[in-house]
């Protein structure tokens, strides 16, 4: 749930689109007068894969937003070894058209996955299996709404050694499935993530969520390992900094050790969150996730305010749900300290910058988001008296 770094225009656009260019490092430095010519979100690359990003006015480019970029870290250098077998599930409802999109994707990667699963949750009609079956992959329906109900039909549903997770409304770069599963090149390992950018930025709503929310967590490998568990736990760790559930990878054989992702929540049960709650797990456990950047995917966001705001909402539903499962499961009582202490002092801090400043696009959805909190505190305490929420 965090802010995506350098992710803010100095103002607030006037006008959507707003263009995404990618733009070779090479060529930037070939040409050291280059500047967009409107405003832009500039994403610098470096064969073919992101190394920064700036957002900039029409001719403002700041070359110091993104230069000298950093050193890559050690395990940069490490050789990477694919597993044997990997299997691909998406799991989706009702939007076939996107389905059809993010499966086209799939045909083009540079290690082609053994298996690609289509997890069809409880869509309302047949559009689903025909996309599915147009597109030559397995197709298997859950009706149980819920999206931790979905993931967990996919695992079952494979037998690869790897299962990598990616959703309906995303585009995959060719070397996304590589990159993802050949950061597991350790056997302590157990889970991988991508990074996530915005496939469009069309619309306001699309970009309040990239700069207030996105799936972007740098351009840098990063390690999450026992010392990051145990130097963050007593404020409840900020598990989401991992990745994002758009792009993920986990060995098969984890879920054997510690369970399958939780059905209270996700999508279509407490709003999100499923994906973090299993991350926090496996760091629990003595698991290590490393977030892999190389492993590109684009992401198309809500492109409607009401359609955000509800989105958001369930967010929060989630996140809070999940501080509670999170405790439930180990103990913890840093996801208690973050529920009840830090979280109310945050939305104090933003409430009276409100009262200040007026709405602006870092508190647009303040009320639904405090709503969305509460509701995933009785969501989870509904469902552990065995109510339906």
């Amino acid at each position: 749930m965090s802010v995506v770094a350098n992710a803010r225009l100095p103002t607030p656009p006037r006008h959507f689109p707003i263009p995404i260019v990618h733009k070779e490092l090479a060529a930037i430095e070939a040409q050291a007068d280059w500047q967009p010519v409107e405003t832009s979100l500039v994403i610098v690359t470096q064969n073919g894969l992101p190394v920064g990003q700036v957002y900039c006015e029409a001719n403002g480019f700041d070359r110091s937003a993104v230069f000298p970029l950093p050193a890559p870290p050690a395990t940069e250098s490490a050789a990477m070894t694919a597993p044997t077998t990997i299997a691909v599930v998406i799991c989706t409802r009702d939007r076939p058209d996107d389905l059809e999109r993010c499966l086209a994707s799939l045909t083009a990667q540079s290690r082609r996955p053994d298996e690609i699963v289509v997890v069809d949750n409880a869509s309302k009609d047949q559009r689903t299996r025909d996309v599915a079956q147009k597109a030559g992959v397995t197709y298997v329906r859950e009706d149980r709404s819920g999206l931790s109900f979905a993931r967990n039909m996919g695992v079952r549903a494979v037998k690869s050694q790897i299962v990598a997770f990616t959703d309906d409304d995303v585009v995959l770069h060719p070397h996304w499935l590589e990159n993802l599963t050949g950061a597991l090149n350790e056997p302590d390992i157990v889970a991988t993530t991508g990074l996530v950018l915005p496939g469009s930025l069309a619309t306001e709503a699309q970009y309040i969520f990239e700069t207030q929310w996105g799936f972007g967590r740098g351009f840098q490998v990063k390690t999450f390992d026992g010392t990051y568990y145990e130097s963050t736990r007593k404020q409840g760790s900020p598990v989401w900094e991992i990745g994002a559930g758009a792009s993920m990878a986990f060995r098969k054989a984890i879920f054997d050790k510690i369970g399958y992702f939780d059905e209270r929540l996700g999508a279509g049960a407490s709003g999100c969150s499923e994906d973090s709650e299993y991350w926090y797990r496996i760091l629990h456990f003595g698991g290590k996730c490393r977030y892999q950047p190389k492993a590109l995917a684009y992401h198309f966001h809500r492109a409607t305010l009401e359609g955000l705001e509800r989105q958001l909402r369930a967010y929060m539903r989630g996140h809070t749900a999940a501080l509670l499962v999170q405790y439930e499961r180990t103990g913890e009582r840093g996801n208690l300290r973050r529920l009840f202490v830090s979280m109310p002092k945050r939305y104090l801090r933003r409430i009276a910058k409100r009262i200040v400043r007026g709405r602006t696009h870092d508190n647009f959805f303040l009320r639904s988001e405090i709503l969305g909190c509460v509701g995933g505190v009785l969501f989870y305490f509904k469902r552990r008296l065995g109510f339906s929420a």
